[in-house]
């Protein structure tokens, strides 16, 4: 088992959890109860729902904590906001370490079917049926910087302005942080003048493709990055289906992967 929770969560990784996980609870003063799961041992077992893609029920018990356990940590832990602060811790490292580009970011999106949810909505490319949007930016090495998600039925545009946002002071090798992207690439979902004229303001270059004017596949040599983050994303097979009755969790489990994303960078 010790060889299991190792391998899911290296000690890098560890170290980096241990910095936005809250502390333990104190010891009750007249002893007695159940021993607590270790927090390794639990952050192991969520990680391999998130990966695997299993439920809460067929959690193996060899990472030790019975599934009610590790679902009432995930659910805390999700409340806190723990996971958008371990993506930034790591986004804080990769950035230090001068291996973020913000040269070129690019923004997209991807639908995945829904079985429950409050963010779900009619798919327009899946035949109407219940679904849900992942919305992302990337730097220009593809490593995700800022997500949301949505009902699938809301536009692609709709998203760009809380994304660009919601993309964290970020440390840099030298000088302060940083939060912009110096140019940001997107397809005719985001063609809008008033996006033209939203990012202008904000120092930020663009090169959105237009409707009716140019093919979206001349952005391809710069935004394919983006496309191959989505599949780095679909390795976290929780994200397949949105089974999740909170939003909350379901975005707990986009920034898990987004995490693992940029730590596998950081571990090379």
């Amino acid at each position: 088992m010790a060889d299991l929770v190792e391998r899911l969560v290296p000690d890098e990784l560890w170290m980096l959890f241990r910095r936005v996980v809250p502390p333990r609870a104190a010891k009750r003063p007249q002893g007695g109860g159940r021993r607590r799961a270790g927090d390794r041992e639990t952050l192991a077992a969520i990680i391999f729902v998130a990966t695997s893609g299993c439920t809460w029920r067929q959690l193996p018990p060899v990472f030790g904590p019975a599934w009610p356990t590790v679902y009432r940590r995930f659910a805390q832990w999700s409340r806190d906001r723990v996971w958008a602060r371990l993506h930034r811790v790591i986004l804080d490292e990769l950035g230090g370490r001068g291996e973020l580009d913000w040269s070129r970011c690019a923004i997209d999106s991807v639908s995945v079917r829904a079985a429950k949810g409050p963010l779900t909505g009619p798919n327009p490319t899946d035949r109407g049926k219940a679904g849900s949007k992942i919305h992302l930016i990337t730097d220009r090495n593809g490593l995700p910087l800022s997500l949301g998600i949505s009902a699938a039925n809301m536009h692609d545009s709709l998203g760009l302005q809380p994304l660009v946002r919601g993309i964290p002071p970020i440390r840099t090798r030298r000088g302060p942080r940083r939060r912009r992207p110096a140019k940001l690439h997107g397809d005719k979902g985001y063609d809008y003048d008033y996006l033209r004229r939203w990012l202008r303001k904000r120092g930020i270059r663009h090169r959105i493709a237009r409707r009716g004017v140019e093919s979206s596949e001349r952005l391809g040599r710069h935004r394919w990055v983006v496309e191959r983050t989505v599949s780095w994303l679909a390795g976290c097979r929780r994200l397949h289906r949105c089974y999740e009755r909170k939003a909350e969790h379901f975005l707990a489990f986009t920034a898990i992967a987004a995490s693992l994303i940029n730590y596998r960078r950081l571990a090379r």
